[in-house]
């Protein structure tokens, strides 16, 4: 059971971190493998502050998201006006430049070794009702004026600008609301693991939750849950096979996305009308 409620927390934040994803890559159009790094800082401020400084957990969970928004707001404001593909390699700048800095100061983050020593705090239940809030933002978000804004800018960037839409503005808000989120993720993850090192926060990581959007569907905040669910889980579930469990799960990705190019869901979202609508036509058939 304990197995089982520690593979469920690791799932949750890492959700909270692919919701972010799913704001910027999902509704925006724009890429970011840099999103990583802000698990980071959320991970590393909040852990120096309460094991060097003494200061609690409420308080420094709130500077790391504050430092998570400034971040953001550091690399968001020269970026927005960028191309996406351009986007892309600076947001993978900054998150090397995170790692590097991080692996540098090693009298305050204990550099390539890491952080060790840090209280634990964070458990299952504290997870899920963070992931249900951040869900809640995201669905508010995705169904708000901005939200809709976000999907004509990812459609064409141009003729946004041409119906009024206040395209920069647009994406730095959408940008600094998943860095906040991720940041705070991170919080969550460095008190659940009393342990924090800087290769646990590279690229690789943007890269797989990018990858978990668009296999779940690029438009779908379902198939974004229900893809974050299968693919971190899946890892797991798949230990019984020791090497080859990696080896499976790439193939079980490459299956989905040239069988599936749309993803999992497409554009499709899970709701109570659409369950009751296939429950209907399943009574019919039957």
């Amino acid at each position: 059971m304990e197995y089982i409620l520690s593979t469920l927390t690791f799932t949750g934040i890492s959700l909270i971190g692919v919701l972010g994803v799913y704001l910027v890559t999902g509704l925006t159009g724009l890429f970011s493998f840099g999103q990583a790094a802000f698990l980071a800082i959320g991970a590393y401020v909040s852990a120096v502050l309460v094991k060097t400084f003494a200061l609690s957990l409420p308080l420094a969970a709130v500077v790391a998201m504050l430092t998570g928004l400034l971040a953001g707001l550091m690399v968001g404001i020269p970026t927005v006006r960028l191309r996406r593909d351009y986007i892309s390699l600076v947001t993978f700048g900054f998150g090397e430049a995170i790692i590097a800095t991080l692996n540098n100061s090693t009298n305050i983050t204990g550099g390539a070794t890491g952080l060790s020593g840090v209280p634990q705090f964070t458990n299952f239940w504290a997870v899920l009702i963070t992931v249900i809030i951040c869900l809640a933002i995201v669905i508010s978000y995705k169904h708000s004026k901005y939200g809709r804004q976000c999907l004509a800018l990812r459609s064409d960037e141009l003729a946004a600008k041409a119906m009024g839409i206040h395209v920069e503005r647009l994406k730095l808000i959408t940008f600094l609301i998943a860095s906040v989120m991720t940041s705070f993720a991170g919080v969550l993850y460095v008190f659940y693991t009393s342990y924090v090192e800087p290769g646990a926060f590279g690229w690789v990581v943007s890269a797989e939750w990018t990858i978990i959007v668009f296999v779940g569907g690029i438009n779908s905040l379902t198939g974004a849950v229900a893809a974050s669910i299968l693919l971190t889980g899946l890892p797991e579930m798949l230990r019984f096979a020791s090497e080859w469990r990696i080896v499976i799960y790439c193939v079980i990705v490459l299956l989905i996305i040239n069988f599936r190019p749309t993803g999992i869901f497409g554009e499709n979202e899970l709701s109570l009308r659409r369950i009751k609508q296939f429950m209907k036509k399943g009574a019919k058939a039957a």
